[in-house]
């Protein structure tokens, strides 16, 4: 199962600048542009991805700006093997 997932993050150069911005504490989408050099939207859909396969949460949902966004356990697991390459 997790490899699964790990196979789907380390598929997409977007995917894996995502997940490794968020191994270290949860950020905004505004933050994560910046620290991986990816346009915002490519972040936002990225990050709607990343939802969809349960990697990646949003800890503030009902906000409609400021939206945090943080890994789920399954998407730590990865993370951790993403940086063990």
């Amino acid at each position: 199962m997790i490899w699964q997932k790990y196979g789907y993050v380390v598929a997409s150069t977007y995917r894996t600048k995502v997940v490794k911005a968020l191994s270290s504490h949860p950020r905004t989408p505004k933050q994560i542009s910046i620290e991986t050099k990816m346009g915002l939207s490519h972040v936002s859909r990225t990050l709607k991805e990343l939802v969809l396969q349960e990697l990646v949460c949003c800890v503030n949902p009902f906000e409609v700006k400021g939206r945090v966004y943080k890994l789920t356990e399954k998407g730590k697991k990865v993370a951790k093997l993403i940086q063990e390459e």
